[in-house]
């Protein structure tokens, strides 16, 4: 007798314990970002913006959810990165990292985000590597990766002619997958590549490399390089004289607020592939004004704060699609990879097995000074990539979570 009760007891608490977990409306997200070094403009602050933002639009704190949000400076170094993620997850209870610009980091907490159960949505990285070999199932890469951009802008500027390069590359993940990803694009074009140089992240001088790339004679000098570095690397060519001299300048990755740093007079005629643009449609316009005017500088957002916010969007649809607890990351991962995406910022699109969030992209050219029609009008469009062409094929796919 005093077994069955026992028995139904358990049973009860067992079930009530399900019940208190699937109502449980208490949600962390944590804001892993750069927010004073070299990428600080592309995410930093506007990063924790647009997740305000997400949530805010979401209305889940008027339907009693508890949402809060904390942030960090990982300051771009892996160790400091991977200590934060065993923070957040040990003492703060942290259910969702977000943004995680520079590949190194998002790399680094990628086994904390896994051992603890966690969720890594990540705008900021560039490294294909998150959906391939280094994919989990905690993990979605969201915005852009180097297979996109070397797929965008290298196979267009080495169509166009330009079929000879060498690359100027940032020496860490980022830079390698990115030289890596161009170089085969290139070569599979009837391109070649005549040399490489790596420079240490968050460079001042690039005068050595400059030269060492004027001096191949390649037709391309390819960036792969980001941020500060990517600027520094533009505004020293033009006092070399070495578009002048006739050589090309390819940024493989360069953001709206890099084009601002730099002025239309050193920037234009540039181009990049990017998978957002503030003045592409109604939608991207309401969402970016609204983004802008709560902005520093009232600065429009990079294509990183863009995807913060849409990631954190989805995020909470799913959730709301669970009905609560948050704290299983890998369920949750699960349901937002089974419900279909559908924002402002990227419009419909869906997230595969390997974790690789899939919408078009878009191959940009910097306009001239007497194109620009005011404040932050900086692009005109040269191509549209097909959602189903504008990343790694999932055949193509390293990560051990797709089925062959």
């Amino acid at each position: 007798m005093k077994s069955s009760i026992a028995m139904a007891a358990l049973a009860a608490a067992l079930a009530w314990t399900g019940t208190a977990n699937a109502q449980d409306k208490n949600v962390k997200i944590g804001v892993m970002t750069d927010m004073s070094g070299l990428y600080s403009d592309i995410s930093g602050s506007g990063s924790v913006l647009a997740v305000n933002m997400a949530v805010e639009d979401s209305g889940l704190r008027d339907k009693g959810w508890k949402i809060d949000i904390i942030s960090a400076d990982h300051q771009n170094k892996p160790d400091i990165a991977t200590s934060l993620a065993r923070q957040w997850a040990d003492v703060e209870n942290v259910d969702v990292y977000a943004d995680v610009v520079t590949s190194s980091t998002a790399l680094a907490i990628n086994p904390v985000v896994v051992e603890k159960n966690r969720i890594h949505l990540n705008s900021g990285a560039a490294t294909s590597a998150l959906s391939g070999k280094a994919c989990t199932p905690n993990t979605i890469h969201w915005t852009y990766d180097t297979y996109e951009l070397a797929n965008g802008t290298g196979k267009a500027v080495t169509k166009a002619g330009g079929d000879s390069w060498f690359f100027i590359t940032a020496d860490y993940a980022f830079g390698a997958a990115l030289e890596a990803d161009t170089r085969a694009v290139v070569e599979k074009n009837g391109g070649k590549v005549l040399g490489s140089v790596k420079h240490p992240l968050n460079s001042s001088d690039f005068s050595s490399f400059l030269l060492q790339a004027q001096s191949s004679h390649a037709k391309i000098i390819g960036l792969a390089n980001a941020g500060g570095d990517t600027t520094n690397a533009v505004k020293q060519a033009a006092e070399f004289g070495i578009v002048k001299g006739g050589q090309k300048l390819a940024s493989l990755l360069l953001f709206i607020s890099d084009v601002h740093a730099l002025g239309l007079k050193v920037a234009n005629g540039l181009q990049m592939t990017e998978s957002f643009y503030w003045d592409l449609n109604d939608e991207t316009r309401g969402f970016s004004k609204r983004f802008s005017a709560r902005s520093k500088n009232n600065a429009m957002p990079s294509m990183v704060q863009a995807g913060d916010y849409s990631a954190v969007l989805h995020y909470l649809k799913a959730l709301v699609a669970l009905g609560g607890n948050p704290h299983d990351g890998a369920k949750v991962i699960a349901k937002m990879k089974e419900l279909p995406t559908d924002d402002p910022i990227f419009g419909k699109g869906s997230i595969r097995a390997d974790g690789r969030k899939i919408h078009p992209a878009y191959l940009f050219e910097v306009k001239k000074p007497e194109e620009s029609k005011g404040p932050w009008d900086y692009y005109k469009l040269v191509a549209t990539i097909p959602a189903e062409e504008a990343f790694r094929p999932l055949a193509e796919s390293e990560c051990p979570l797709v089925k062959k």
